[in-house]
């Protein structure tokens, strides 16, 4: 899935800055796929999904995309702390970093980021009921 169409999913919008673009990269590359495994196991889903449109957002302030796009990073890292093929503990680690940066930019989702949040995952929950 690649997500909505909208300005914040355009690859044009990349940040500039070496570090941010290759997190961004790496975001965009394995977010969808990494959120498919882990949806079951986190009980905050829409947060994180809004997190993810926060982060791509170019309105978004840089400190508040770092802190996004490092806990992203770290999400799709198939290997960290707790490796995420681990049942039942796999994305424990994950939800950790995820549920603290979303506490620390909290201010920085949208009602726009979690509208978009809400329609991708209902999207992937129809596609998955199609399939």
């Amino acid at each position: 899935m690649t997500g909505l169409d909208g300005e914040i999913l355009e690859p044009e919008n990349l940040s500039s800055d070496k570090t941010a673009g290759a997190d961004e990269a790496s975001v965009r590359a394995g977010f969808w796929r990494t959120f498919g495994k882990a949806a079951k196991q986190i009980p905050f889903t829409e947060d994180v999904v809004a997190a993810y449109y926060c982060a791509l957002d170019p309105q978004t302030p840089g400190k508040a995309k770092a802190v996004l796009l490092g806990a992203l990073a770290y999400f799709i890292l198939p290997t960290d702390a707790v490796p995420d093929f681990l049942a039942l503990v796999g994305f424990s680690d994950d939800i950790a970093v995820l549920t603290l940066a979303i506490a620390t930019v909290r201010s920085n989702l949208t009602e726009a980021h979690r509208i978009a949040a809400r329609k991708s995952i209902e999207k992937l929950a129809a596609d998955k009921t199609a399939a």
